[in-house]
């Protein structure tokens, strides 16, 4: 199914609102018109082909480094998905499912301190989020809740704030960092990647409990997916950048709530070190489509298996 040119004309319409909604002062998107048409649309069009075959919910995916831009392109799939297949979506982040701090505080207790940040494969509350994505899937209740995580206060909220689901969903777009991860070799967890690794965790304990919870409770999360899209940083350096602009865009959104300065930006990106490299090289070669994005930020290239 091609976008008929009174679809396309809408589709251009809301895309644009929404991107000059996420824009904020010396940083705009670039080349829009050219990224909906030679990726965006090809990448609705490929997700409306697999929903197409058999007209069952189907659980997409999106994944890459932090600050890549998953949050956007969810958004802007849902609003072609709608305008343009008559396809209705929901989005979810795996970081809403992040434990309570509570939690978190037991774990950096019982385990290493390190997993009082939140981040990392096992600082997810797994259960709630294998047993949501079924739920979703099935939607077995007229009114499904979807928990919502503060990222200025690292707390989950109450569930009086959690998003209301009302709406039976042909698509589901399951984005976070760690989507689709897999373990890496017991081997490749003895050298350090870090500062934090080789001074905080010298015995092992975090790296090796971190791999265990994605082989345990994890995997079969993540094979829950129909198709699975791997947004690929130029280099690991731009995860940095990247989140620093995250970082801007929470505090406009969040006033008077604290945020990370760049410091703390610095360590709190050593966590997410060892797996973001591990998927530059492993999920860029498994994922069902690879999206190459390039220093501006923007597709460069797209490859669909």
């Amino acid at each position: 199914m091609k976008l008929k040119s009174p679809i396309l004309s809408n589709v251009k319409k809301e895309y644009l609102k929404f991107l000059k909604s996420q824009e904020i002062k010396g940083e705009i998107f670039k080349n829009k018109i050219k990224q909906l048409n030679d990726f965006y649309i090809p990448l609705a069009e490929t997700i409306y082909t697999k929903y197409k075959s058999n007209k069952k919910v189907k659980i997409v995916g999106l994944t890459g480094g932090q600050g890549v831009g998953k949050s956007t392109i969810s958004n802007i799939l849902k609003i072609i998905l709608k305008k343009g297949f008559d396809l209705n979506t929901i989005i979810f982040s795996i970081d809403d499912f992040y434990k309570t701090l509570k939690e978190r505080k037991i774990m950096s207790q019982k385990i290493s301190k390190l997993f009082l940040t939140r981040g990392v494969p096992g600082t997810h509350d797994t259960r709630l989020l294998y047993n949501t994505i079924n739920t979703l899937r099935n939607k077995t209740s007229k009114k499904i809740l979807i928990p919502r995580f503060d990222k200025s206060t690292d707390e989950r909220l109450k569930k009086t704030k959690w998003t209301k689901v009302k709406i039976k969903a042909d698509i589901i777009i399951f984005e976070g960092w760690c989507v689709g991860v897999q373990a890496q070799k017991m081997k490749n967890l003895i050298k350090p990647i870090n500062e934090l690794e080789k001074i905080e965790d010298k015995k092992l304990v975090w790296r090796r409990k971190v791999n265990y919870e994605i082989k345990k409770n994890y995997d079969k999360i993540f094979n829950l997916i129909d198709m699975l899209i791997f947004l690929k940083v130029p280099s690991f350096k731009y995860v940095y950048e990247w989140r620093s602009l995250q970082e801007i865009k929470l505090k406009k959104k969040s006033i008077g709530k604290k945020i990370m300065s760049k410091e703390q930006i610095k360590r709190f990106i050593m966590f997410y070190e060892r797996i973001t490299k591990h998927m530059l090289k492993t999920t860029s070669r498994t994922a069902d489509i690879l999206i190459n994005i390039d220093k501006d930020h923007c597709m460069q290239s797209m490859k669909i298996r």
